[in-house]
């Protein structure tokens, strides 16, 4: 008996210890009757260790405990993956949230509308679906209204196309890329931000500064990467509509189908028309185009967590065709050609941008089961875009084919605090490009491989160095360097640096349809150089950002602090201080680009958020007539955006509101000193404030509307088109544009979702 006994207390106490020496859990995916489904195949592992585990058939896992460690990360394919602070031995219930992220570390938090990164070295906003909901967001360039670190500018006085800054400097100095793969670039440059619709994105990650040496050399001043919503997780029925009483109505519908336990398909078609002709400031011209497109999209998404694979496989088609000028032109009749001019004082002037684009994706990742810190990806894509359009009499047509190809490893060094990326790039990029009558095709390659070493200590320090060679047709062979820094000197504190060099070749015409559009003659002071006869562009930037986390009055906010410099090696320079011409020609001298930036976000009551920014801009060129400011950019800007939403019933319904004010300081504008008095302008434009808000009504979970208006101060510019009275003078210029042209517009809008 006693034997027995002493066995029992044996095996009791043995029973005990190793208790003390595991911890145990179930790993399930978060459901609304909080159950969860048990996910088989999630990875556990302690952060900076190499001690890991893979869930069982039912969810459940069993890992030693070290008390070193502290960290417990679980990670599943096509989920968020959580962390956990475990001090001592226990028994844990994770439950993970469908996401697109397949092996990233991710510290569980609240999915706010707009998050900050705190523990990356690198200095990122995500925009996440919550915070598009606040503007209209018809497309990706009208994503960042309530968004302070992307500034949104009128590129001319014609087709009414938003472009987009950062730190100072224009998009073609941003990495645009869509799921990491670069999309708005080339003959894209100009509209290619339209071809994205606001329903179709999930999230925005904005990264300010040198990029990853991962996503290419062609990072400047940052990278803007859209991921679009996942057949999985997107609503198997999802429909939108919009009107504006300036005639443009659009339609978006989602289609997504889940086919098995690994397969996931969707279909998303969007479709935009205005056919009203609008011209609220009286010049004769439209205010904005007349427009018609439609884009259509199938998505494929698999993944089998047993595997380790998961692909996401897109084809998309578009056609967008859009008719500027004045308002009684009638491109059948009033067409006039440059070959065949007939002037006799009666012409109308007009113009075309009729746009064709196929685009391809494929992404295939896979994640070592036994290894969750070990991953491989592949990404390629084609695409075809083809652009016929005419500007009066002048014509500009580009085909660009493009293919893409990326080889991207991912491992650690000893522990998960020292990890790495390593891989191959190919790149090309075949132009097709006739400037009226002058032929300036070419054709592009490159390949490349990169090193990006990362430390990562979430309580103190984290880093990524990085390094890329490439070469290239016409750029030659250089180097890449990249390096970003993140220090936690106290609670709630990151303190980032960086720096970074990026290079690229500029396609001029196609970055500056502008111009076209103007009676201005074209100069490119050719210096030999391979690309128009001028050379490619590089540059080296820095960063310094600070990001505090506070609490006041039991209510959460955060300030930041954005220092960034961008110091031009060589830059192609786009000189319009000549009212008779645009000139482009290589830097000589300096061009630099300095930006500072100081945020607050706060909730300042229950479900009231309050943001506030302002932004200085210090950009100069050497021109050929000296040192100027960059004409058209305010040095001095001020944003805040206030938003509340009622408590969520049980059925989801709510009501929220929102409300956006952009304050713009004064901006050089372009000499036209030279011009006779009636088609002058001041040396700079006056400030002027700009306020959009919007109401939305949720019913229930499947369905809300929204009404809401932009410009609400109805600021104007008078003369957006300089010379509307003779278009086919040598005064006739759209290229400035400073103010809004359009006035006060309203919108309404619903959306369904079964």
């Amino acid at each position: 008996m006693n034997k027995i006994l002493n066995s029992l207390i044996l095996l009791f106490l043995l029973q005990a210890v190793y208790a003390q020496e595991t911890v145990t859990g179930k790993v399930a995916e978060a459901t609304s009757d909080g159950d969860g489904l048990p996910l088989a195949g999630a990875s556990v592992y302690w952060l900076n260790s190499p001690l890991g585990a893979v869930t069982d058939t039912d969810g459940n896992f069993e890992i030693p405990f070290k008390k070193e460690y502290d960290h417990l990360i679980v990670s599943y394919i096509g989920f968020e993956s959580d962390t956990l602070v475990i001090k001592k031995p226990k028994s844990v219930n994770v439950f993970l949230k469908p996401s697109n992220e397949l092996d990233e570390v991710v510290v569980a938090q609240k999915k706010e509308p707009m998050q900050k990164a705190f523990y990356s070295p690198q200095n990122v906003v995500t925009v996440n679906s919550a915070e598009l909901l606040k503007a209209a967001c018809c497309n990706l360039a009208e994503s960042f209204e309530t968004n302070p670190s992307i500034d949104v500018n009128i590129s001319d006085g014609l087709t009414g196309t938003k472009q987009i800054q950062m730190l100072g400097l224009t998009s073609p100095y941003l990495l645009i890329t869509q799921e990491n793969i670069p999309m708005v670039r080339g003959a894209s440059q100009a509209f290619g931000l339209t071809f994205t619709p606001g329903t179709w994105i999930e999230s925005i990650q904005i990264t300010k500064g040198a990029g990853s040496v991962v996503n290419g050399y062609e990072s400047i001043s940052g990278q803007i990467n859209t991921e679009l919503v996942k057949p999985l997780t997107d609503q198997p029925l999802f429909v939108n509509g919009y009107a504006n009483q300036n005639g443009r109505y659009e339609i978006n519908t989602h289609l997504n189908a889940k086919l098995n336990d690994k397969w996931s398909t969707g279909l998303y078609i969007h479709g935009n028309k205005r056919t009203q002709k609008e011209d609220d400031n009286g010049d004769g011209f439209l205010d904005a185009p007349l427009a018609d497109q439609i884009n259509v999209m199938n998505r494929w998404q698999y993944q089998n967590p047993e595997t380790g694979y998961v692909i996401f496989l897109n084809v998309r088609f578009l056609n967008d065709e859009k008719q500027i000028g004045e308002v009684d032109f009638h491109p059948n009749t009033d067409r006039i050609t440059a070959s065949n001019p007939v002037l006799n004082g009666n012409e109308i002037w007009g113009g075309e941008i009729d746009t064709r684009r196929f685009d391809s994706s494929i992404k295939l990742g896979y994640v070592f089961p036994e290894l969750p810190f070990q991953s491989m990806g592949f990404q390629a894509s084609y695409s075809k875009h083809l652009q016929d359009s005419y500007f009066g009499l002048r014509s500009y047509d580009i085909d660009h084919e493009s293919i893409y190809t990326n080889f991207i490893f991912n491992s650690i060094i000893g522990d998960t605090r020292n990890k790495f990326k390593t891989g191959l790039t190919f790149a090309y990029d075949g132009y097709e490009e006739m400037v009226s009558a002058t032929d300036y095709g070419r054709s592009d390659r490159s390949a490349g491989a990169f090193f990006e070493y990362g430390y990562e200590n979430l309580e103190k320090l984290s880093f990524t160095a990085g390094l890329r060679i490439d070469t290239h047709n016409r750029l030659g062979t250089y180097i890449t360097p990249r390096f970003h820094l993140r220090y936690t000197p106290w609670e709630r504190a990151s303190l980032r640096g960086s720096f970074g060099r990026g290079k690229r070749a500029a396609n001029i015409f196609a970055e500056n349809q502008q111009l076209f559009a103007s009676s201005r003659n074209i100069n490119i002071m050719d210096s030999g150089g391979s690309v128009y006869g001028l050379e490619p562009e590089d540059a080296w930037n820095y960063g310094l950002s600070f990001l505090q986390g506070f609490t006041f009055l039991g209510k959460k906010g955060n300030v930041s602090l954005d220092y960034y410099r961008t110091d031009f090696r060589n830059q192609i320079v786009v000189d319009w201080e000549n009212p008779r011409e645009v000139s482009f020609y290589n830097l000589d001298g300096e061009s630099q680009g300095t930006s500072f930036q100081a945020e607050v976000d706060y909730e300042i009551l229950p479900r009231t958020y309050l943001r506030g920014a302002y932004k200085y801009y210090d950009v100069q060129v050497d021109y050929k007539v000296g040192r100027l400011q960059k004409p058209l950019q305010a040095q001095h800007r001020f944003f805040a955006n206030a938003s509340y939403e009622t408590r969520i019933k049980e059925n989801g319904a709510q009501w929220r509101f929102d409300y956006t004010l952009h304050s713009f300081g004064e901006q050089r504008l372009p000499n036209t000193a030279d011009n006779p008095v009636a088609y002058r302008l001041a040396e700079n434009a006056s400030r002027y404030n700009q306020m959009n808000a919007q109401v939305t009504k949720v019913f229930s979970n499947a369905f809300e509307v929204y009404v809401g208006g932009e410009n609400l101060s109805d600021v104007q510019q008078e003369n957006p088109v300089l010379g509307a009275d003779d278009p086919f003078g040598p005064y006739f210029d759209t290229s400035i544009v400073y103010r809004p042209i359009m006035g006060r517009m309203f919108y309404a809008g619903f959306r369904l979702k079964l």
